[in-house]
């Protein structure tokens, strides 16, 4: 009886979770995480790549065979099991090299992206200046073959003054990853204050970040209308938008389209990093995440298509100023986000305001992608820790230890090589490739291991009702396969990487980058041969034992979190019993 007393208190002692003031403060979240820069800067240039209009269907059809299913199964996966992306895999503990596969991602992902933010932080503080740096050829920066004249019928072979700004003056590029050169000090300075925006965005934890993402999420919506609208009325601007959206049917025979479909939507609803998952374990137990799934789904494709419109409009009145084709200029990534853009708002009456206005919406999409993913590494690493480790201001402790290390380690890509280090980051250790292994795993543990008709009831118990069995469909069987199938694509086309067509990767520079891969890829095996080898008797005898500790949870959190007080389930059931249960089976 003593000892029962003791489990109870002990208990009751653990801090209770976090929870979300609103339900919209989730929603926010979500939409800040997930829609950032991709959707601006990849997903227009692959839809005018692919076919323009014709790029839609493979997208749409991805988005119901693994987007939405694995979007929806990781935001529930958080909210049933209270956890961050390492303890919700206690559902399948064998299996958890899966959370800290994820954190590993994260980790590296927050570790080289917000480098575009410093880059856009340091293009946005430029733009307060009554002639814009990037329009001139007048700079010390500027090479010979910096060039003014638009309109220009070769430009091939010539630099112009946007991109003179970004490898020369911003950059500062050496000739290679083995000459790393001197440090951006202008550069570091911006690292360092988008950190300090992101620690005080997170160091409260999600009753401020829930705040901040309000004005984060819903800003940029209204910069890439006052974009549009400015857009539209620009010569040029129709032709733009027909070269976006004119279908190319031939196209769809061509499998790299829907590689790239497939690969844009894993990108896009940032899957597989972990940070779905702790924004769905702040969620109430009886939020209705089945909806807000497919809500979320439609805010993040929705901006993507938007965003082209934006993007194109601008475009074609750069082409048609320049009297180019607009092949000629349309890029993705940083070379739309510093090279592109900033020509074509130069070529604006009240150039700074619109390059402003540009960089700040930049700024805002990259910054709360950028602080709820360190939230879900931070948030994996405190659910490490029980009550007993419990002490005050560790999340403001962790917090800063994470920012700080990432913050060490982004100094390696403000030198003049950094550029090859970043692409490195960015080609290995968040690629498509890791995504979809993580992706691939997590479906096939909750539908084959855990078991996918038991996970639908689980569901069913926060939601109040069943799914569409086509969720369940998913899991098991299409969704797996279409992460397999893009994977071995991805494995079999692998190219070397270069920097802009030209640089080659040294031998041991891709070592190390297959080093980032692996280092997230092999935790699942790994963790899986441990637990193995650690446990006690046969392989049939590992497996029930493990499962149990997951029956265990279920009852636990199904109980607590119902709508009859908790200490009726004290009474109901032997709470010493289930704690010497969990005990020995964690042992085990």
């Amino acid at each position: 009886q003593g000892r029962q007393e003791k489990n109870k208190r002990t208990f009751w002692a653990l801090p209770e979770r976090e929870t979300w003031t609103r339900q919209m403060d989730f929603i926010m979240s979500c939409v800040g995480f997930a829609v950032g820069l991709g959707n601006v800067w990849r997903f227009p240039y692959l839809c005018y790549k692919n076919g323009g209009g014709v790029f839609l269907i493979p997208y749409v059809l991805f988005i119901f065979l693994g987007g939405i299913p694995i979007f929806f199964l990781e935001i529930a996966l958080g909210q049933f099991m209270k956890a961050g992306s390492i303890n919700v895999w206690n559902i399948a503990p064998l299996f958890k090299g899966l959370g800290y596969a994820s954190m590993v991602i994260v980790f590296f992902c927050n570790t080289y992206y917000i480098m575009v933010l410093a880059w856009g932080f340091y293009y946005l503080i430029k733009s307060f200046s009554g002639t814009l740096p990037w329009s001139t050829c007048d700079n010390e920066w500027n090479t010979e073959s910096c060039i003014e004249i638009f309109r220009h019928e070769d430009c091939q072979n010539v630099a112009t003054y946007p991109s003179c700004v970004l490898r020369n003056k911003v950059l500062n590029i050496s000739e290679g990853l083995d000459e790393p050169g001197a440090l951006n000090w202008e550069l570091i300075l911006c690292l360092l204050a988008v950190w300090v925006m992101v620690y005080f965005c997170v160091w409260k934890g999600v009753k401020s970040t829930g705040k901040i993402v309000y004005f984060t999420a819903t800003f940029p919506y209204v910069v890439l209308i006052i974009l549009l609208v400015r857009g539209v009325t620009l010569p040029g601007a129709y032709d733009g938008i027909m070269y976006y959206l004119k279908p190319d049917w031939s196209k769809l025979g061509e499998p790299q389209v829907w590689i790239d479909a497939g690969t844009q939507i894993f990108f896009s609803y940032a899957i597989g990093l972990g940070a779905l998952t702790a924004l769905g374990s702040y969620n109430r137990f009886n939020n209705d995440c089945y909806k807000d799934a497919f809500m979320l789904a439609l805010i993040n494709s929705g901006t993507s298509f938007f965003a082209g419109f934006v993007v194109f409009s601008i475009l074609g009145f750069m082409a048609s100023e320049q009297g180019v084709d607009i092949s000629k200029v349309a890029e993705s990534g940083p070379g739309l986000a510093f090279i592109a853009y900033p020509k074509a708002v130069s070529l604006m009456p009240v150039a700074p305001v619109w390059a402003a206005l540009f960089f700040f919406m930049l700024l805002l999409l990259g910054l709360d992608s950028q602080f709820v993913g360190v939230e879900g590494f931070v948030t994996g690493i405190l659910d490490l820790f029980p009550g007993k480790y419990y002490m005050r201001y560790r999340r403001e402790i962790a917090v800063a230890i994470c920012c700080l290390l990432c913050f060490i380690i982004d100094l390696s890509m403000v030198t003049q090589g950094g550029m090859y280090v970043f692409q490195l980051f960015d080609y290995y250790s968040a690629s498509g490739m890791t995504l979809l292994w993580q992706a691939f795993w997590e479906c096939v543990v909750v539908a084959w291991v855990y078991g996918a008709d038991k996970f639908m009831d689980d569901i069913a118990r926060m939601i109040g009702y069943q799914p569409f069995p086509w969720m369940k469909w998913c899991w098991s069987f299409i969704t797996p396969c279409v992460c397999m199938g893009i994977f071995l694509f991805h494995l079999l086309n692998y190219k070397p990487l270069t920097y802009n067509n030209v640089y080659v990767y040294p031998w041991w520079g891709e070592v190390i980058g297959w080093c980032l891969a692996l280092s997230s890829m092999l935790c699942i095996p790994v963790s899986l041969v441990y637990k193995l080898s650690g446990a006690k008797g046969s392989f049939r005898e590992v497996r029930p034992t493990h499962t149990l500790i997951s029956a265990w949870t279920v009852k636990l959190l199904t109980a607590f979190y119902s709508d009859s007080p908790f200490k009726k389930f004290l009474v109901l059931c032997n709470l010493s019993e289930l704690l010497q249960l969990k005990n020995k089976l964690s042992e085990q």
